[in-house]
């Protein structure tokens, strides 16, 4: 028995010692990774751009319904949610293929403006430490507010001003509810969407149960293309 308690103890003092190692190297590997991209000056940068949209000048039904389809806890979660990334192990398990991804909203921005596509152990972890930056120096609405400016929406559209102007002819506050649900199913796979009719139309269905769910509010309108 005593044996035991010392083994016990002993694994339990390894552990603990293991967690502050992993503490320091990740606080290190922070310190040292965050400068090097320039997080403020280019964030800075973009807001600058002529065609940059506050998020007073975007249709609200839009930012629901994307917050809905791409991060439906985008304002109760830290940079990561654990949530949506235990729910999207389970499904990808289930399915056994890659159908959903647990990535929040902060991390896309900052795979969109600081890291790329690339999928690899070491981009994934920049990428973890860039969103815990941006959860920590700016609000939720700055990064939502990013986040849409910066995102592609396929067919050439790069941001929420020139995929309103492009795909509709029309201000981002100026889209109505159908073009709202359309255009927030895009940047799933914007090449996809913006080119297939089809997929874009089961996509808005997509989107509509999800605003439908989040919001509570919305009813099941008539798609129109």
């Amino acid at each position: 028995m005593k044996f035991l308690l010392k083994l016990f103890r002993f694994l339990l003092l390894t552990i603990v010692f293991c967690f502050v190692i992993c503490i320091g190297v990740i606080g290190y590997e922070y310190k040292t990774t965050i400068p090097k991209y320039n997080i403020d000056d280019t964030l800075l940068s973009i807001r600058a751009q002529d065609q940059y949209t506050p998020l007073g000048e975007i249709n609200q039904t839009f930012l629901d319904a994307l917050v809905a389809i791409e991060d439906r806890r985008f304002y109760k979660h830290s940079a990561l949610d654990f949530i949506s990334l235990g729910r999207a192990l389970l499904t990808n398990l289930n399915s056994g293929d890659i159908e959903q991804g647990g990535s929040t909203i902060t991390q896309q921005l900052a795979k969109n403006v600081f890291l790329g596509a690339e999928q690899t152990l070491s981009r994934k972890v920049n990428e973890m430490f860039v969103a815990f930056y941006l959860e920590q120096h700016y609000t939720k609405d700055e990064i939502l507010e990013l986040y849409v400016n910066v995102i592609y929406y396929g067919n050439g559209n790069t941001g929420i001003y020139a995929a309103s102007t492009n795909f509709f002819d029309k201000l981002p506050s100026d889209l109505d509810f159908s073009e709202s649900t359309l255009l927030a199913g895009y940047p799933q796979a914007p090449s996809y969407y913006s080119t297939n009719k089809v997929a874009a139309l089961e996509r808005q269905t997509q989107v509509i149960a999800a605003l439908t769910e989040y919001s509570d509010v919305y009813d099941d309108t008539a798609l129109s293309y």
